[in-house]
């Protein structure tokens, strides 16, 4: 591991953090009472948070079969969260025993539990980084130690984004990172919107900024635009429920109202 000590973590638990809240919402056990009040406050405005979860889980396992099926032999992984099996390693060397996988994340939280992702199978390499996901020079180095950035690489960046406004460089930090893979690489991206309830959406919103946290639910026109001169893989920019469903692991959500979340894979030419 790179980064940190993870014998001298320390874990604010006076406020709420969306990695962990993910997790209680996954049904984990690395979630503090703050957590799991704010998620139940998001249950009582949207009683599907933990499907939204679930589908988003399973759009990471299908994105990554496809990806390793393909040829596909390194992956990073920006905003990893607190493992929860199958991780990304698991799934992409189930295909790909060779394969190579970098995680990132800036919870501490997930520092502490990140020896479970650092279970390789003995021909491939897991390593995990802990870095904000705004200091992208700081994980492109860092990765560069595992990975070989003059080969493919499949950059995720799963439910991320939307922690992140458009003035703290969102647009940029894709760019800048996507930028830096070479011709034949992927990017991986999964992202909440409001486009099928503005208001409720609102109110999200507005929740976690009351608690000093971003919530920026981006409609797909803006979400698409982070794709821009990449090749989408077909279906191109879909519900996360709707993407390659074939793939398997699809989450049945009972009701008609979809899951509001995209997601797309997108190659570099």
């Amino acid at each position: 591991m790179t980064g940190h000590d993870p014998r001298a973590i320390e874990i604010d638990t006076t406020k709420p953090h969306p990695a962990r809240m993910y997790d209680w919402f996954l049904g984990g056990k690395d979630n503090y009472p703050v957590d799991e009040e704010m998620a139940r406050q998001l249950l009582a405005l949207d009683a599907r948070g933990r499907d939204m979860a679930r589908v988003n889980r399973a759009f990471m396992h299908r994105a990554t079969r496809w990806l390793a099926e393909n040829g596909v032999r390194q992956f990073l992984d920006i905003g990893s969260g607190i493992p929860t099996e199958p991780n990304l390693h698991q799934i992409a060397q189930g295909t790909a025993p060779d394969a190579r996988i970098v995680y990132c994340d800036n919870d501490p939280i997930v520092l502490a539990h990140a020896a479970a992702l650092l279970r390789s199978t003995p021909q491939g390499a897991t390593e995990y980084i802990q870095a904000d996901a705004r200091k992208p020079e700081a994980i492109l180095e860092e990765a560069g130690r595992v990975l070989d950035f003059d080969r493919p690489i499949a950059l995720s960046l799963l439910a991320l984004l939307h922690f992140l406004d458009d003035e703290d460089g969102a647009a940029e930090l894709v760019d800048r990172l996507v930028e830096r893979l070479a011709p034949g690489s992927y990017l991986v991206l999964s992202h909440t919107t409001g486009d099928f309830d503005p208001e409720r959406a609102a109110e999200a919103s507005a929740m976690y900024r009351a608690r000093g946290m971003t919530l920026r639910l981006r409609s797909h026109a803006e979400f698409t635009t982070f794709f821009d001169g990449l090749e989408l893989v077909e279906p191109g920019v879909s519900l996360s429920a709707d993407w390659h469903p074939e793939l398997g692991e699809v989450v049945e959500v009972p009701g008609d109202e979809p899951i509001p979340g995209y997601a797309g894979v997108a190659r570099k030419p």
